[in-house]
């Protein structure tokens, strides 16, 4: 493997960088268009974590939410005096970026037309129509039904009740985990 920038090339030989534990792998281009391309690019960082901030109006109502609704677990709570703080486990996590085009496809996709804002949350699910169900009861709003997308996997939308949206995906043929889906 050789470094150029901060991307690390992987080589023939499968050798590990210096300082170790990067893993390669080849991973499915997200563009729709170019589904099947690889990546032999994995970017060098020392970052080991990726967190979602949200600053809710309505902090029990989207507790309720994200931790009893959607199930995620909450891992800590640093609420205090000054302001209330809940750390809830969503798994592992990516960050997808998308330009506008890309963006406007995947809603027009999965709902029809353009109509989520800047950030919206794509969460891997067994069942997205049963967890989008499971939501809308939870006080969420449904903004589409599933759909199968043009990458293969069964995508259903939900408005929380602070105003995020949710793109709830499930993968077509049940692998989870293996590398990022095609989302949008």
């Amino acid at each position: 493997m050789t470094f150029s920038s901060n991307v690390l090339r992987s080589s023939k030989s499968g050798a590990e960088p210096p300082g170790g534990g990067v893993i390669q792998a080849p991973y499915p281009s997200p563009a729709v268009s170019g589904a099947g391309k690889t990546h032999e690019e994995v970017p060098v960082s020392g970052v080991s974590e990726l967190r979602v901030a949200l600053t809710v109006d309505d902090f029990d109502r989207a507790l309720a939410f994200y931790r009893d609704a959607l199930g995620l677990t909450e891992l800590a709570d640093w609420s205090s005096e000054t302001g209330r703080v809940v750390l809830l486990g969503a798994g592992r996590a990516t960050l997808e970026l998308l330009d506008g085009a890309q963006a406007e496809t995947v809603d027009r996709i999965e709902v029809g037309a353009r109509v989520s804002g800047t950030v919206r949350l794509a969460l891997e699910v067994d069942d997205s129509e049963q967890v989008a169900r499971r939501l809308v009861a939870g006080g969420g709003e449904e903004v589409a039904g599933a759909v199968v997308t043009p990458w293969g996997d069964r995508n259903a939308r939900v408005r929380s009740p602070d105003g995020m949206q949710l793109t709830l995906f499930t993968r077509r043929d049940g692998r989870s985990g293996e590398g990022p889906s095609l989302t949008g």
